[in-house]
């Protein structure tokens, strides 16, 4: 017999919640999405609160708080749900600053509760098998190019560009979570240069190099078809993953991956579930630490202006 599903609160009713989150959580086993807060979304027949101590208060049978909020009002909204003893699930980055993350690992073990620090792109489909190939090999080199419409992805979102919103490594941070699950060795920053729009307080482009002969070029300013690629040489030939990690090439040849259902934030909530059960927390901060150090090396270069 299957376990009851969990009650569980979303935190952050916007484009990603709706997108993602929702679809993810009504069609899961595992939960029953019983709130939701947000200063001004809802979700059809869930109950909603536009305050998170308001909700906490009202619902001690909801165990479960997903955070789907901009990283900047997040920390206060997490500490919060696991001072009330409430299990917490992170959406990508996990926060604003590594210090505040670091704070709510030690609140989270001191309080008995789970921490998630979420990365969806390590479900994309083709991820586990390239990490399973790139196993025991030696990488010679590596590109990653990782190119989208900010209007596309975040319209009208300026919260993107402001100090603590990451700007272009709102989703670089994606490639960077798949290279540090994917990599047979650890990676250290050696340079970057972070292209900031001359209105703007965060980057709209950065190009990143890495000690392990690696490179990435992210850019927002993308339009027409988005590339996602990670392509890798290394002394057993070549690995390509394409579409976020949904498609794996080797040596030029398809060798798996599926586009036809993303499973992504499926897999988030799956897991979160059993992190519940067991008792466990998964923090891996890794991309935020390769984040951090391209903003603490990275040489700032003045951009165009650039309005939604």
């Amino acid at each position: 017999m299957s376990a009851a599903p969990m009650k569980i609160a979303l935190v952050g009713i916007g484009k990603i919640a709706r997108d993602q989150h929702v679809p993810a959580l009504a069609a899961s086993p595992d939960w029953d999405l019983a709130a939701t807060v947000s200063r001004a979304g809802t979700v059809d027949g869930v109950e909603s609160y536009t305050r998170i101590e308001d909700m906490l208060a009202a619902r001690p049978d909801i165990g479960v708080v997903s955070l789907a909020l901009p990283p900047v009002p997040r920390f206060d909204v997490a500490r919060a749900a696991l001072l009330a003893g409430r299990h917490v699930m992170l959406e990508k980055p996990p926060g604003a600053t590594l210090s505040e993350v670091h704070g709510l690992i030690d609140l989270a073990q001191a309080q008995g509760v789970s921490l998630y620090t979420s990365w969806h792109s390590r479900s994309a489909k083709a991820v586990a098998a390239a990490k399973a190939w790139l196993a025991g090999r030696q990488i010679r080199a590596g590109r990653i190019t990782w190119r989208e419409d900010v209007r596309k992805w975040h319209p009208g979102q300026d919260w993107i560009f402001e100090a603590g919103g990451m700007g272009v490594f709102d989703p670089g941070i994606n490639a960077l979570s798949i290279l540090t699950e994917i990599m047979p060795m650890a990676l250290h920053l050696t340079g970057a240069d972070l292209e900031v729009p001359v209105n703007r307080a965060a980057p709209i482009a950065a190009r990143l190099r890495f000690a392990q002969g690696i490179s990435a070029d992210f850019d927002f300013r993308q339009e027409g078809p988005q590339t996602w690629d990670m392509e890798f040489d290394t002394d057993q030939g070549q690995l390509a993953l394409r579409m976020g990690g949904n498609l794996l090439e080797i040596d030029g040849k398809p060798e798996g991956g599926d586009l036809s259902i993303m499973g992504e934030y499926p897999a988030l909530y799956a897991h979160m579930a059993g992190l519940v059960r067991a008792g466990a927390s998964d923090t891996d901060l890794r991309p935020m630490v390769l984040t951090s150090d391209a903003f603490t090396i990275g040489r700032q270069i003045s951009t165009a202006a650039f309005e939604f």
